[in-house]
Protein backbone atom coordinates (compact mmCIF):
# COMPACT_ATOMS: atom_id res chain seq x y z
CA UNK A 1 0.00 0.00 0.00
CA UNK A 2 1.53 3.47 -1.14
CA UNK A 3 1.32 4.72 1.86
CA UNK A 4 2.41 8.59 1.30
CA UNK A 5 -0.48 8.64 -1.70
CA UNK A 6 -2.85 7.67 1.20
CA UNK A 7 -1.86 10.73 3.02
CA UNK A 8 -1.82 13.21 0.17
CA UNK A 9 -6.03 12.27 -0.51
CA UNK A 10 -6.14 12.36 2.89
CA UNK A 11 -4.95 16.38 2.98
CA UNK A 12 -6.83 17.03 0.16
CA UNK A 13 -9.96 15.54 1.58
CA UNK A 14 -9.15 17.91 4.18
CA UNK A 15 -9.30 20.60 2.12
CA UNK A 16 -12.10 20.49 0.15
CA UNK A 17 -14.24 20.17 3.86
CA UNK A 18 -12.55 23.57 5.00
CA UNK A 19 -13.95 25.24 1.72
CA UNK A 20 -17.00 23.87 1.81
CA UNK A 21 -17.31 25.09 5.88
CA UNK A 22 -18.18 28.68 4.91
CA UNK A 23 -20.90 28.07 2.16
CA UNK A 24 -23.61 27.26 5.49
CA UNK A 25 -22.38 29.02 8.21
CA UNK A 26 -25.91 30.01 8.88
CA UNK A 27 -26.93 25.93 9.55
CA UNK A 28 -23.93 25.47 11.57
CA UNK A 29 -24.94 28.34 13.91
CA UNK A 30 -28.48 27.70 13.93
CA UNK A 31 -30.24 26.95 17.36
CA UNK A 32 -33.65 26.38 18.88
CA UNK A 33 -34.97 29.45 20.98
CA UNK A 34 -37.82 27.99 23.75
CA UNK A 35 -39.76 30.79 24.05
CA UNK A 36 -42.79 30.71 27.26
CA UNK A 37 -45.74 32.73 25.30
CA UNK A 38 -48.44 34.45 27.07
CA UNK A 39 -51.60 32.82 25.22
CA UNK A 40 -52.59 36.30 23.93
CA UNK A 41 -49.58 35.99 21.44
CA UNK A 42 -50.98 32.46 20.16
CA UNK A 43 -51.71 33.68 16.85
CA UNK A 44 -49.32 37.12 16.67
CA UNK A 45 -46.51 34.67 17.45
CA UNK A 46 -46.75 32.41 14.45
CA UNK A 47 -46.20 35.38 12.63
CA UNK A 48 -43.29 36.49 14.65
CA UNK A 49 -41.49 32.94 14.27
CA UNK A 50 -41.66 32.72 10.56
CA UNK A 51 -40.02 35.99 10.18
CA UNK A 52 -37.76 35.27 12.79
CA UNK A 53 -36.65 32.24 11.60
CA UNK A 54 -36.56 33.31 7.95
CA UNK A 55 -34.10 36.78 9.22
CA UNK A 56 -31.74 34.70 11.30
CA UNK A 57 -31.72 30.44 10.56
CA UNK A 58 -32.76 30.43 14.65
CA UNK A 59 -35.90 28.34 14.97
CA UNK A 60 -38.23 29.35 17.48
CA UNK A 61 -40.36 26.62 19.79
CA UNK A 62 -43.44 28.85 21.48
CA UNK A 63 -44.99 27.35 24.27
CA UNK A 64 -48.14 28.47 25.18
CA UNK A 65 -50.08 29.47 28.31
CA UNK A 66 -51.10 31.46 31.34
CA UNK A 67 -47.88 34.19 32.42
CA UNK A 68 -48.90 33.13 36.48
CA UNK A 69 -48.13 29.54 35.61
CA UNK A 70 -44.62 30.34 33.22
CA UNK A 71 -43.64 32.24 36.25
CA UNK A 72 -43.98 29.45 38.64
CA UNK A 73 -42.45 27.54 36.31
CA UNK A 74 -39.39 29.20 35.52
CA UNK A 75 -38.86 29.78 39.38
CA UNK A 76 -38.73 26.14 39.82
CA UNK A 77 -35.80 25.89 36.74
CA UNK A 78 -38.44 25.14 33.84
CA UNK A 79 -35.66 25.02 30.17
CA UNK A 80 -37.22 28.52 29.09
CA UNK A 81 -34.86 30.96 26.91
CA UNK A 82 -36.96 33.93 26.83
CA UNK A 83 -40.26 34.82 28.54
CA UNK A 84 -43.47 36.40 27.22
CA UNK A 85 -45.68 38.00 30.09
CA UNK A 86 -48.99 39.44 29.10
CA UNK A 87 -47.78 41.80 32.27
CA UNK A 88 -44.72 43.18 33.55
CA UNK A 89 -45.29 42.43 37.15
CA UNK A 90 -44.69 38.34 36.37
CA UNK A 91 -41.07 38.96 34.98
CA UNK A 92 -40.02 41.84 37.25
CA UNK A 93 -40.80 39.33 40.28
CA UNK A 94 -38.40 36.86 38.54
CA UNK A 95 -35.88 39.90 38.02
CA UNK A 96 -36.20 41.12 41.91
CA UNK A 97 -36.16 37.54 43.15
CA UNK A 98 -32.94 37.44 40.99
CA UNK A 99 -34.13 34.26 39.31
CA UNK A 100 -33.45 35.82 36.21
CA UNK A 101 -31.11 39.22 35.39
CA UNK A 102 -33.33 41.18 33.49
CA UNK A 103 -33.68 43.69 32.37
CA UNK A 104 -37.60 43.59 31.64
CA UNK A 105 -38.07 45.20 27.96
CA UNK A 106 -41.48 46.54 27.62
CA UNK A 107 -42.95 44.92 23.81
CA UNK A 108 -46.19 45.72 23.44
CA UNK A 109 -49.66 47.14 25.27
CA UNK A 110 -52.63 44.80 24.88
CA UNK A 111 -56.16 45.94 24.33
CA UNK A 112 -59.46 44.17 26.07
CA UNK A 113 -62.49 43.01 24.16
CA UNK A 114 -65.74 42.01 24.66
CA UNK A 115 -66.22 39.05 22.46
CA UNK A 116 -69.45 37.72 20.94
CA UNK A 117 -70.23 34.35 19.19
CA UNK A 118 -71.86 35.12 15.51
CA UNK A 119 -75.44 35.61 15.40
CA UNK A 120 -77.24 31.91 14.35
CA UNK A 121 -80.40 31.39 12.88
CA UNK A 122 -83.25 29.47 14.58
CA UNK A 123 -84.03 29.21 18.22
CA UNK A 124 -80.38 29.64 19.19
CA UNK A 125 -80.10 33.39 17.51
CA UNK A 126 -82.55 35.01 20.46
CA UNK A 127 -80.15 33.80 23.42
CA UNK A 128 -76.94 35.45 22.14
CA UNK A 129 -76.11 39.07 23.08
CA UNK A 130 -76.53 41.39 19.76
CA UNK A 131 -72.88 42.44 17.83
CA UNK A 132 -72.79 45.82 19.53
CA UNK A 133 -73.66 44.80 23.41
CA UNK A 134 -71.74 46.82 25.85
CA UNK A 135 -70.88 46.06 29.29
CA UNK A 136 -73.91 47.83 30.32
CA UNK A 137 -76.45 45.46 28.48
CA UNK A 138 -74.41 42.41 29.95
CA UNK A 139 -76.96 42.69 33.55
CA UNK A 140 -79.56 42.49 31.44
CA UNK A 141 -78.84 39.65 29.50
CA UNK A 142 -78.28 37.85 32.81
CA UNK A 143 -81.43 39.11 34.13
CA UNK A 144 -83.63 37.62 31.07
CA UNK A 145 -81.50 34.24 30.63
CA UNK A 146 -79.97 35.53 27.49
CA UNK A 147 -76.45 34.85 29.19
CA UNK A 148 -75.91 32.11 31.80
CA UNK A 149 -71.90 31.78 30.90
CA UNK A 150 -69.77 34.19 30.43
CA UNK A 151 -66.27 33.71 29.95
CA UNK A 152 -62.74 34.90 31.30
CA UNK A 153 -59.36 33.89 31.87
CA UNK A 154 -58.52 33.14 35.81
CA UNK A 155 -57.57 36.30 37.39
CA UNK A 156 -55.26 34.66 39.50
CA UNK A 157 -53.08 33.39 36.71
CA UNK A 158 -53.51 35.13 33.71
CA UNK A 159 -53.52 39.49 33.69
CA UNK A 160 -56.30 39.36 31.29
CA UNK A 161 -58.12 37.69 33.72
CA UNK A 162 -57.35 40.47 36.53
CA UNK A 163 -58.13 42.57 33.87
CA UNK A 164 -61.15 41.26 32.87
CA UNK A 165 -62.55 41.34 36.47
CA UNK A 166 -61.06 44.86 36.93
CA UNK A 167 -63.45 45.73 34.30
CA UNK A 168 -66.28 43.98 35.61
CA UNK A 169 -65.89 45.58 39.17
CA UNK A 170 -65.88 48.96 37.39
CA UNK A 171 -69.04 48.28 35.61
CA UNK A 172 -70.58 46.96 38.95
CA UNK A 173 -71.37 43.73 37.39
CA UNK A 174 -68.75 41.71 39.44
CA UNK A 175 -70.64 40.32 42.17
CA UNK A 176 -73.88 39.43 39.74
CA UNK A 177 -71.83 37.87 37.15
CA UNK A 178 -69.73 35.70 39.42
CA UNK A 179 -72.42 32.58 39.32
CA UNK A 180 -72.14 33.02 35.12
CA UNK A 181 -68.20 32.91 34.56
CA UNK A 182 -66.66 30.09 33.51
CA UNK A 183 -62.75 30.44 33.69
CA UNK A 184 -60.16 29.86 31.32
CA UNK A 185 -56.85 28.66 32.33
CA UNK A 186 -55.58 31.56 29.96
CA UNK A 187 -56.88 33.98 27.60
CA UNK A 188 -57.05 31.72 24.57
CA UNK A 189 -58.94 29.15 26.52
CA UNK A 190 -61.44 31.26 27.30
CA UNK A 191 -61.75 32.78 24.05
CA UNK A 192 -62.36 29.43 23.08
CA UNK A 193 -64.89 29.03 25.41
CA UNK A 194 -66.90 31.75 23.32
CA UNK A 195 -66.15 30.64 19.96
CA UNK A 196 -67.44 27.02 20.51
CA UNK A 197 -70.49 28.24 22.00
CA UNK A 198 -69.61 26.85 25.59
CA UNK A 199 -69.82 30.55 26.63
CA UNK A 200 -72.58 33.22 25.12
CA UNK A 201 -69.93 35.93 25.73
CA UNK A 202 -66.87 36.64 27.31
CA UNK A 203 -63.81 39.47 27.65
CA UNK A 204 -60.71 38.76 25.89
CA UNK A 205 -57.69 39.74 24.05
CA UNK A 206 -58.24 42.02 21.08
CA UNK A 207 -55.15 39.82 19.60
CA UNK A 208 -57.01 36.86 19.66
CA UNK A 209 -60.54 38.19 18.54
CA UNK A 210 -59.01 39.75 14.91
CA UNK A 211 -56.99 36.02 14.14
CA UNK A 212 -58.91 34.76 11.21
CA UNK A 213 -59.89 31.56 13.35
CA UNK A 214 -61.91 33.05 15.92
CA UNK A 215 -63.38 36.18 13.58
CA UNK A 216 -65.30 33.78 11.44
CA UNK A 217 -67.12 32.73 14.69
CA UNK A 218 -67.14 35.52 16.52
CA UNK A 219 -67.51 39.49 16.92
CA UNK A 220 -66.36 41.79 19.60
CA UNK A 221 -66.56 45.79 20.96
CA UNK A 222 -63.67 47.02 21.92
CA UNK A 223 -63.57 48.06 25.86
CA UNK A 224 -62.24 51.42 26.97
CA UNK A 225 -58.83 51.47 28.24
CA UNK A 226 -60.01 53.28 31.29
CA UNK A 227 -62.34 50.06 32.73
CA UNK A 228 -58.99 48.87 33.91
CA UNK A 229 -55.02 49.24 34.34
CA UNK A 230 -53.23 49.17 31.61
CA UNK A 231 -51.90 45.81 29.71
CA UNK A 232 -48.94 46.75 29.17
CA UNK A 233 -46.60 43.73 28.54
CA UNK A 234 -42.96 42.50 29.38
CA UNK A 235 -40.48 39.92 28.18
CA UNK A 236 -37.32 39.06 30.01
CA UNK A 237 -33.94 36.58 29.05
CA UNK A 238 -34.34 33.65 31.48
CA UNK A 239 -31.09 31.82 29.42
CA UNK A 240 -28.57 34.11 27.55
CA UNK A 241 -27.70 32.23 24.35
CA UNK A 242 -27.33 33.47 20.88
CA UNK A 243 -30.28 32.82 19.30
CA UNK A 244 -32.69 33.86 22.32
CA UNK A 245 -30.65 37.18 22.45
CA UNK A 246 -31.14 37.39 18.64
CA UNK A 247 -35.25 36.77 19.61
CA UNK A 248 -35.44 39.61 22.19
CA UNK A 249 -33.34 41.74 19.94
CA UNK A 250 -35.97 41.04 16.36
CA UNK A 251 -39.57 41.23 18.24
CA UNK A 252 -38.00 45.39 19.00
CA UNK A 253 -37.28 45.79 15.34
CA UNK A 254 -39.64 47.39 12.79
CA UNK A 255 -40.58 44.25 11.40
CA UNK A 256 -41.45 42.99 14.98
CA UNK A 257 -43.31 46.05 15.96
CA UNK A 258 -45.24 45.58 12.69
CA UNK A 259 -46.52 42.12 13.27
CA UNK A 260 -48.02 43.35 16.91
CA UNK A 261 -49.54 46.01 15.55
CA UNK A 262 -51.25 43.35 12.73
CA UNK A 263 -52.73 41.93 15.71
CA UNK A 264 -53.77 44.78 17.58
CA UNK A 265 -50.91 45.74 20.10
CA UNK A 266 -49.94 49.10 20.33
Amino acid sequence: MNMPLIAQAVRWVRALLLIGLPLAPLHALADTVTVATAATLRYAMDELSARFEKATGHTVRAVYGASGQFYSQIRQGAPFDVFMAADLEFPQKLVDDRVVPGPVIQYAEGRLVLLLPKGRSGADASTLLKADSTLGDLKAAMADGRLSRFAIANPQLAPYGLRAQETLEKAGLWQVIQPKLVLGENISQAAQFVSTGAAQGGLVALSLALAPQLAQATHYVLIDRNQHRPLQQGMVLVRSTEASRAFVAFVQTAQGKAVLRQFGYE
